[in-house]
């Protein structure tokens, strides 16, 4: 937004782009990036060149992805308002603007090891996440591999670990070029 500030000002009040930079400076946003400027470095030069890669503990986040999906009777389902068609869109409608192209006589790209779980584990369970990548509001898991985004997220969330996803033939796959 600053950037955008100051390219406006020199177009329009004849501006330097300097004011760009000063701007930057002159923001919270300047403070906030310095007071947080060396936590990596410091964290790799204690690592790398005083224990010299013999830490005795790994920085880790916790647990995996999907590890960290409860119970669905632990939670209450959120009721999202429905798509605009201006701001929020269907899924149809973002697949087809994310430009995603894939061969059509290409295999499927991911698969399920046991075609079983999401029906007798995922549902009853856990309200079948990977379900929501599929089809909207319906909780059932039919995989269209041709309506794929590539974002694994299906792969990721899914709490059995039953998805065996593998990068697509052919180099497809989103293209934003209308977003």
């Amino acid at each position: 937004m600053l950037a955008a500030e100051a390219a406006f000002g020199a177009v329009h009040e004849g501006l330097n782009m300097e004011t760009c930079w000063d701007n930057f400076k002159n923001s919270w946003v300047w403070d906030e990036l310095r007071r947080a400027r060396n936590y990596r470095p410091l964290y790799f030069a204690l690592g790398s060149y005083i224990l010299r890669g013999r830490s005795s503990f790994t920085l880790k986040h916790g647990k995996r992805d999907h590890e960290a999906t409860d119970v669905a009777r632990l939670h209450s389902p959120i009721q999202y308002p429905k798509p605009d068609g201006v701001l929020s869109f269907d899924v149809p409608t973002s697949l087809h603007r994310s430009n995603t192209n894939h061969e059509h006589d290409q295999p499927a790209h991911f698969r399920l090891m046991d075609p079983k779980i999401p029906e007798l584990v995922n549902l009853p369970e856990y309200g079948a996440p990977e379900s929501r990548y599929y089809n909207e509001n319906q909780l059932k898991l039919q995989i269209n591999a041709v309506n794929c985004l590539h974002c694994k997220a299906c792969d990721i969330k899914d709490p059995k670990q039953n998805i065996e996803w593998t990068v697509p033939e052919g180099g497809g796959g989103p293209g934003y070029s209308v977003m």
